[in-house]
This record gives structure tokens, C-alpha cells and sequence, in this order.
């Protein structure tokens, strides 16, 4: 059986006397057991490192893994800040129910939001109270309608009282017609009065309940920013009153923004409300 051997060294380069020795041994085993799979040869490499992974593989890997984890880490400072803020505002609506704690108030807009929810109020037991004036006008006029037909088939088979027949239904077609004209109106009525009622004003509602929420939690850390200026200084870290004195003042900025935002809304609300 003639064995036939790979060729395994370049062709400018003479085998080595260790390499031809290997060689001749894959030879002789390979005739005497032809089925074997032969191990894999280490060649030299003359000195040279051969780094199998792709130049950047490791950063890469690192960069995806990061990435694996951002939005982990994200939604867990998302739910850690909204924690803490729940917690904070909770104290704080509590310790004003007990008198313990003080609350910003600003006279002129709470008078202006006190109105706007006993208006409110008022327009929805009108709106109630126009929605069932419909109902009933529009039995009222189709009744008148239906009169006036009848009238009518009266007068056509009464020969001697056709003239009464049929004034008696001239009148009531005339009142079912500008009953017509007055049911159109309160329907436009109200659709204006529902939009005004349960759109425009309860945009502004919503706006006023983020300015609520907005104050209560400006409060909450203006009275942790007051308790700790009431400690003793080395009582307190300077790290946690940088800290605090920063989160006081973003929700200041928080709760000015809204409260300028509920004039706004208020303002157009009571342009609106003169225009319906």
C-alpha cells in the first residue's frame, strides 16, 4: 500500500531533521492503522504569537455587555428615584394632615382653583339638567308633529269642521317647526358646554393636579432642606446637604413651571368659558 504524505512545509523552506522524523512516523502509523484520525501537528511558528480572536473582541464583548445592562441599571434608578420620591411625598401629605408640616401656598391661584372646581360643578348639573330638557322638548315636538298629521286626516274626512281641522294643524306644525329651531340650539349648547366641561376644563384640572403634586414634593424636600440647616454642623455631612440643596432647588424650579403653567391654563379657560 503506497502512502501518500501531506506536504505540510513551504516550499522555499528544507524540513528539519525532528520534522522529517515526525513525518516518517505519521507515515508508518498511518500504514498500520489507515482508519485512525492523526492528531494535529504543532509547527513552529518561528517565534511568533498567533492570537486566534479578533483584534477589538475583548472591548467589543465589554461594549455589549454594558449595553446588556443599561437598561437594567436605567429602570432601576428610574424606580430607586421614583421610590424615594413616593416615600418623601407620602411623609409629607401626612405630616400636613397631622399640622406637622408647613405647605407653600399661594393665595391668589388656590382662590382662582377653588373657583374653577365650584364652576365646574355648576356646569355639569347644567349640562345635566339641558340634556334632559332635550329629552323631553323632543317628545314634546314630535307629539306636536304627530297632532298636526292628525288634524290634517280630520279635516280631509270632517267636511263641516275642515276650517277648525285645519288651523289646529297649521298651529301645531308651526310650533313642531320652531321646536325644531329651539332643539338645535340646546343641542349646540350642549356640545359646547360638554366640550367646555369635560375637555378644556379638565385639561386644566389635570394641569392643576401636576402643580399639586409638583408643590407637595417641593415641600417635602424643603422641609428635609430645613431639618437638616437645623442640625448642628458636624452633625450633618456636607455630601448630604449639597445634595439635598440641590434637590430642593430643581423642584423649586419644578413647581414655579407648573405654576406658571396652571395661570396660563387658566387664563385661556376663562376666555373660553365667556366665549361659550
Amino acid at each position: 500500500m503506497n502512502t501518500a504524505v501531506l506536504d505540510i512545509y513551504p516550499t522555499d523552506m528544507e524540513p528539519s531533521r525532528s520534522q522529517e522524523s515526525v513525518g516518517r512516523a505519521y507515515s508508518a502509523t498511518a500504514d498500520e492503522q489507515p482508519f485512525s484520525v492523526p492528531r494535529p501537528l504543532s509547527l513552529p511558528n518561528n517565534g511568533i504569537t498567533v492570537n486566534s480572536s479578533p483584534p477589538g473582541s475583548s472591548q467589543v464583548v465589554s461594549q455589549l455587555a454594558r449595553d446588556n445592562r443599561s437598561p437594567t441599571a436605567a429602570k432601576l434608578d428610574v424606580f430607586k428615584s421614583w421610590s424615594i420620591s413616593t416615600y418623601k411625598c407620602t411623609k409629607q401629605m401626612i405630616a400636613e394632615k397631622l399640622g406637622k408640616s408647613s405647605r407653600t401656598i399661594d393665595t391668589d391661584l388656590e382662590n382662582h382653583i377653588e373657583r374653577i372646581r365650584d364652576t365646574q360643578k355648576k356646569y355639569m348639573n347644567i349640562l345635566r339638567l339641558a340634556k334632559n330638557l332635550v329629552t323631553h322638548f323632543q317628545a314634546v315636538v314630535d307629539t306636536q308633529s304627530s297632532l298636526g298629521e292628525a288634524f290634517t286626516e280630520l279635516a280631509q274626512k270632517s267636511p263641516e269642521l275642515q276650517d277648525e281641522f285645519n288651523y289646529n294643524a297649521i298651529t301645531q306644525r308651526n310650533l313642531s317647526k320652531h321646536g325644531e329651531i329651539l332643539l338645535s340650539a340646546l343641542n349646540f349648547f350642549i356640545s359646547s358646554l360638554t366640550t367646555l366641561c369635560t375637555k378644556t376644563i379638565e385639561d386644566s384640572l389635570l394641569t392643576i393636579k401636576n402643580y399639586e403634586l409638583a408643590r407637595v414634593e417641593y415641600d417635602a424636600y424643603r422641609s428635609d432642606l430645613e431639618t437638616l440647616t437645623q442640625r448642628p454642623r458636624n452633625e450633618v455631612s456636607p455630601t448630604i446637604l449639597q445634595e439635598t440643596q440641590r434637590k430642593h432647588e430643581e423642584k423649586l424650579s419644578e413647581y414655579e413651571k407648573f405654576r406658571d403653567d396652571v395661570n396660563i391654563k387658566l387664563k385661556f379657560l376663562d376666555e373660553n368659558r365667556v366665549i361659550v
